[in-house]
């Protein structure tokens, strides 16, 4: 069955991480579901290379947190905080691309 990340994400979101990178983080509502993401590779540089339109040098790291069953994806702002062209000086509306992330289930 065809599954999206908001049935299995408690939270998900953006920030900044510095005036120069972005932090998304998607936070699993149980670990059943952060074990299937993680084992599987769902959430990879070439998804989000995909999602954001940014090179796969430019994601500075994909951290999984099993305490909290959380992946933390870190990548560089396509403009510095704050400066001309800056859509969002916070980066809290970057998440939105995330939200359209689909993998298949067995449940």
């Amino acid at each position: 069955m065809k599954r999206n990340i908001l049935d299995v994400a408690r939270v998900i979101r953006s920030k900044n991480s510095g005036p120069y990178e972005l932090t998304l983080d998607i936070l699993f509502k149980d670990r059943k579901w952060y074990d299937l993401f993680k084992n599987r590779k769902i959430v990879n540089e070439e998804l989000i290379s995909q999602l954001y339109k940014v090179k796969q040098d430019e994601i500075l790291g994909i951290i999984w947190f099993e305490p909290v069953s959380a992946v933390k994806i870190t990548i560089r702002r396509p403009c510095p905080s704050g400066s001309p062209g800056d859509t969002d000086i916070y980066g809290a509306q970057q998440h939105a691309p995330l939200l359209g992330i689909e993998f298949e289930s067995e449940e």
